[in-house]
């Protein structure tokens, strides 16, 4: 007999397109991802997904799959969220969505005190803030703001947007161009330096540069990883670039393994905002993880 879960995974792998982010989203690992998927092609003996190094591409029975399952599949997890919430009156549960670094950096180390529970979501902040929106999630951390009636925003931190590198990268030629004034030189050499994205995502790459050089990059990332903690970790006292927020670098900074190569011409910053619904019963609850984001942020910021 089928087993549903794996059609749950099947439907995180489509819509995200890698291994890594459906076990991300579904917050089990990648192996498990990868039996259940295996499990699911071996049972309808078709091959669901062209693999590839960098996106799981869907194959035309994966995507004949995926039409007559979404449906049902979503329709099953709201009625599994609701009931959830009906059988566990006496303790709270929340949806929560943000990017995978805010949760493991601010929120891990409060969850086993936490007096409710939490269904964690990470992905893209538009996805993110339609869950809101439909009911599916309660709380969101975003960098973004969407034109949401029902959606409600609170500034909390400013972030500096920063171009790092890996503590063993050379950055004389780089310093000497920046010296002279001379940002068309100073591109050139970026543009032939090694560089790290996250999961394809180009857009905090492509802001930095509009700002600073009033153009999109000419390049793409020569590396791809799942999350920016696994470009943190691949250039750690070793080389390569990247664009990446403040507070993602600063323990790496204090610990001199990375290094700030340059806050642009022009600095990048980048305000964050709690959203959550106009009109929700669990008003405690997210004030508490709130405060979570606060104690680690230093404060608030205003508009």
């Amino acid at each position: 007999m089928v087993n549903l879960e794996w059609f749950r995974t099947f439907k995180a792998i489509y819509e995200t397109g890698s291994l890594t982010a459906a076990a991300n989203r579904l917050f089990i690992s990648q192996p498990g991802v990868s039996v259940q998927l295996g499990s699911l092609e071996a049972y309808t003996g078709r091959k669901l997904f062209d693999r590839s190094t960098r996106k799981m591409v869907p194959t035309e029975h994966g995507k004949v799959l995926y039409n007559a399952i979404t449906e049902g599949v979503t329709k099953l997890e709201e009625v599994e969220k609701r009931f959830s919430h009906q059988t566990k009156a006496e303790r709270a549960s929340l949806g929560i969505g943000m990017c995978f670094e805010y949760f493991q950096l601010v929120l891990e180390p409060y969850l086993s005190g936490l007096p409710f529970d939490l269904v964690s979501k990470f992905g893209h902040h538009t996805e993110l803030l339609s869950d809101l929106d439909k009911g599916t999630l309660d709380f969101v951390v975003t960098s973004q703001e969407e034109d949401i009636a029902n959606i409600r925003y609170t500034p909390f931190a400013e972030e500096r947007i920063l171009l790092i590198a890996g503590a063993g990268h050379d950055l004389t030629e780089f310093k000497r161009r920046l010296a002279d004034q001379d940002l068309v030189a100073a591109e050139a050499w970026l543009s032939q330096q090694v560089w790290f994205g996250a999961s394809g995502d180009m857009e905090i790459l492509r802001n930095f540069w509009l700002q600073n050089f009033h153009k999109r990059p000419s390049f793409r990332p020569n590396f791809i990883v799942p999350n920016n903690n696994s470009i943190l970790r691949s250039i750690a006292q070793k080389e390569g670039l990247a664009v990446l927020p403040s507070y993602l670098v600063k323990h790496q900074l204090m610990d001199e393994q990375v290094q700030v190569v340059w806050e642009g011409s022009q600095p990048l910053k980048s305000t964050l905002y709690f959203a959550q619904r106009k009109k929700t019963i669990y008003s405690k609850e997210i004030e508490v993880l709130q405060q979570s984001f606060l104690k680690e942020f230093g404060g608030s910021c205003s508009r």
